[in-house]
């Protein structure tokens, strides 16, 4: 997941600055990172915190969530999830935003087979996207990221996405002129995983996300999580993102990596 976490930082300093160029540096000054990463490692601490039995994964999903809430402020949370965040008894809101499937990937690290991936996915996105249009989004990045890892091709990849969940024929110039910002899980998503199929290498990726505008720190995020499970990705460049976070959270991360990244 530090893929989710890169992308996030690199593409925040561009989410209500687009650039429509490549021509960029993943780290500099504006950069931070954002709900996207902290709502990933709650996810992550939740799964750590069922030790192999996920029955109450939603549950501690929840509470993950809300207690680094607490504890972190802020970071850039939409009006809706912020309310449900406060809540005592936190309830789904019918959300079809593009949050479902910012914060899945550590999903992809966890689940045995695709079957299982479906049912864990459900768990942590229906407590607030309790939406068909989310939790498919959720799925199709949890799935691209789970075949990665399974040595599955771009083409094989991309085959199943189109088989199963959204069609990518999109044009890559015709995206950096045109695409605007949406926070639809519908209009972020297969933008997303085509950023992927488009990318060279991990940075590149990265790189090609926010070159596209819109939402740039979450389609960079989205984009970064698939690209981390299929390119190498360099020891300085994750140890560079996660000097954006305080340590509690190097934590969690160090902590997942080690118990399930490969």
């Amino acid at each position: 997941m530090i893929g989710a976490i890169i992308g996030d930082i690199a593409g925040s300093k561009y989410e209500f600055n687009n650039i429509k160029s490549k021509d960029i540096d993943l780290f500099g000054e504006g950069c931070k990172f954002t709900d996207d990463t902290l709502m990933t490692l709650a996810v992550a601490k939740a799964i750590l915190d069922c030790e192999g039995d996920y029955i109450n994964l939603d549950q501690l999903t929840i509470k993950a969530m809300q207690d680094f809430a607490k504890e972190y402020g802020n970071v850039g949370f939409g009006d809706m999830f912020k309310n449900w965040l406060e809540q005592q008894d936190p309830q789904p809101y019918q959300s079809i935003g593009n949050g479902s499937a910012m914060r899945i990937s550590p999903i992809a690290y966890v689940a045995k087979d695709l079957d299982e991936l479906k049912a864990l996915v459900y768990k942590v996105t229906a407590i607030t996207h309790n939406t068909e249009e989310a939790i498919k989004g959720a799925e199709a990045v949890a799935s691209c990221i789970f075949l990665a890892r399974k040595g599955y091709s771009k083409s094989e990849i991309e085959k199943f996405v189109e088989t199963h969940y959204y069609k990518l024929d999109y044009d890559l110039n015709i995206l950096q002129e045109h695409y605007k910002f949406s926070p639809l899980c519908s209009k972020t998503v297969p933008p997303a995983i085509f950023c992927f199929m488009q990318g060279e290498s991990f940075d590149d990726t990265i790189k090609t996300a926010i070159s596209i505008g819109g939402d740039s720190d979450t389609i960079a995020c989205i984009a970064g999580s698939i690209a981390e499970a299929f390119f190498p990705v360099l020891n300085q460049t994750k140890e560079k993102a996660l000097q954006y976070l305080p340590e509690s959270l190097q934590k969690v991360y160090r902590d997942f990596a080690e118990k399930f990244v490969d």
